[in-house]
């Protein structure tokens, strides 16, 4: 897969509220066309006022599955990018509200990758969670002490991987 150009030219919206996050994300993705807010409302009007091939949030400070909702709303889908939300229970609430994918700062570096797994899926009609399990799993196992947060959720993780297309039906009780 060649992320640079499944990304390139593709408009994504950045929230965080540090600049420094935001700027390092701009260097990251600069062949990507790049709106950025520093606050939820920030954020908020800009998904309620353009279109977006993706929206990257954060999910503390900016009240992140607030606007996940927001984007899930406009069809926009969201990949979740945190570190101090980063937690099993954030992980679940991120898929099973609507986000695409779930990656840490610490990661940050691989952004286009990320982004490219999601555009990629989409367009494949296939659940980017699968991407995501592959490239970042092992991440979490290390994160959460082993795999055990996988087969505490075993049903509900192979019920995103299986899913077709994007977004998830959040009211299917199936996934």
């Amino acid at each position: 897969m060649d992320a640079e150009k499944i990304i390139a030219g593709k408009k994504i919206l950045i929230v965080d509220d540090e600049k420094e996050v935001l700027d390092s994300l701009i260097d990251l993705l600069e062949i990507c066309k790049i709106d950025t807010a520093l606050s939820f409302e920030e954020g908020k009007r800009l998904l309620e006022e353009n279109d977006y091939d993706l929206a990257v949030l954060d999910i503390m400070g900016v009240k992140g599955f607030d606007l996940l909702k927001i984007a899930n709303e406009r069809n926009v889908p969201a990949l979740m990018l945190t570190a101090h939300g980063l937690s099993e229970e954030n992980l679940k609430k991120s898929a099973k509200d609507g986000a695409a994918y779930y990656a840490p700062k610490d990661e940050m570096k691989n952004i286009e990758v990320f982004i490219a797994d999601v555009i990629d899926a989409m367009e494949k009609k296939k659940s980017p969670w699968i991407r995501w399990l592959d490239r970042l799993g092992s991440f979490y196992d290390s994160k959460f002490g082993g795999t055990d947060w996988r087969e505490k959720e075993k049903k509900f993780w192979e019920e995103r991987i299986k899913a077709r297309g994007y977004p998830f039906d959040s009211s299917d009780p199936n996934i």
